[in-house]
């Protein structure tokens, strides 16, 4: 069995009352790395290795120029996101359970970076598929 991960890009969040208290750039605004409907794939097969490279070039879909999204071509994925969901796709990729018994499905996980004050929430899918001659 052959596993990937998807993640999809589900909302972002801004809370500019917090941005004002206590960042230092008051109006920093939502987050510049991550759109609305962003799609990454992660895959661990052969030559390639999306997890150990910090999930570069896995951009799959963007209505951005792909260049200047988190994952693209020309950007590694922001830390405080691959803080949040290194863990979920690295036992994805390993064909394990992403969040048994806290999810509906122990393939999908919903979770967010740790920007508090612009969040951006991911969804997480292992995506399992047969290998040549199973």
């Amino acid at each position: 069995m052959k596993h990937q991960v998807k993640m999809t890009v589900i909302d972002k969040k801004l809370f500019p009352e917090l941005q004002e208290r206590y960042c230092a750039d008051k109006q920093a605004g939502a987050c510049p790395c991550y759109n609305v409907g962003d799609e990454f794939l992660f895959e661990r097969d052969g030559d390639k290795d999306h997890f150990w490279q910090g999930g570069l070039g896995t951009l799959t879909r963007t209505d951005a120029d792909p260049d200047t999204v988190a994952g693209g071509p020309r950007r590694p994925h922001c830390s405080e996101a691959w803080d949040a969901v290194s863990r979920y796709i690295y036992a994805g990729l390993q064909g394990g359970s992403i969040m048994r018994g806290w999810m509906e499905r122990e393939n999908e996980m919903v979770c967010c970076c740790n920007d508090g004050t612009r969040p951006v929430i991911f969804k997480l899918e292992r995506i399992d598929t047969p290998e040549e001659g199973e």
